[in-house]
């Protein structure tokens, strides 16, 4: 008898656990299509079940800021791009100008055109170079996106698919438990079922809430080492633009001076 009592609970939980029954399935679809409709709706839900998962939502809130922060990123790239582009022409047709009307002009001033248009001719050429570095802060950009951020992502809903499954499995138990009568066997038996059902979703909704949070963390971390890195470059190459051309200018300005 006392082999058959310390064996006992775990028959009962692996025979509740292996329940997948009609009735059980359209049950536990009741209870998180309720839990699904209590979320979209907005209504409040039970405030120690939501404080649990504080650090959880601190997590996803960092997540959607980086999801939101990375396609804004990716968006100024492109325009900075092409805002470039038309910069560097109308910059170069301004040089071709001068240049022209300098050489019509004998005068000192038409020296000083001469000089400021091919000064405006070679800054155009250079800030054009300023589009390899971008381009590939925007590759590594998009594919940080599409990788990394849409991995999380994925991951990210599976967690909310078992945290509405775990929230219902709640509900549910709450429900039974407020019909509860421990003298009878039905009861405790539907109790005893509901309960293993709430035991199995919280550790599938642990697991999930766990990698949730090292995928973040390590989101962020990645997107700090990607920003420091392609910064380094396009400043880099921002500083080689900047420096030699407005030397040039001045110097052939202060010649024709």
């Amino acid at each position: 008898m006392s082999g058959h009592k310390c064996s006992y609970p775990w028959d009962l939980h692996d025979r509740y656990a292996q329940d997948k029954s009609v009735v059980n399935k359209m049950q536990q679809k009741y209870w998180e299509t309720k839990q699904a409709f209590i979320k979209a709706t907005g209504k409040k839900e039970d405030e120690h079940v939501v404080a649990s998962d504080a650090d959880l939502d601190a997590k996803l809130e960092l997540f959607h800021s980086i999801q939101r922060t990375c396609l804004d990123l990716s968006k100024a790239i492109v325009l900075y791009q092409k805002r470039i582009c038309f910069l560097s022409q109308e910059e170069n047709e301004l040089g071709k100008f001068l240049r022209s009307q300098g050489f019509q002009d004998k005068t000192r001033a038409g020296k000083m055109m001469q000089a400021t248009g091919k000064a405006l001719c070679f800054s155009s050429q250079q800030r054009l170079a300023l589009r390899n570095p971008l381009c590939r802060f925007h590759q590594e950009v998009e594919t940080f996106r599409h990788r990394a951020i849409s991995d999380t992502w994925l991951t990210v809903n599976r967690m909310e698919q078992c945290r509405t499954e775990y929230r219902g499995a709640l509900l549910w138990m709450k429900d039974v438990s407020q019909e509860l009568d421990p003298d009878l066997y039905k009861q405790m038996e539907k109790f005893r079922k509901v309960q293993t059902q709430v035991r199995l979703a919280k550790k599938s909704f642990d697991k999930l809430k766990m990698d949730v949070c090292q995928k973040v963390d390590l989101l962020g971390a990645s997107r700090c080492n990607l920003l420091s890195h392609m910064l380094a470059t396009y400043q880099l190459a921002w500083a080689q633009w900047q420096g030699p051309w407005s030397l040039k200018v001045l110097t052939k300005m202060t010649c024709c001076c």
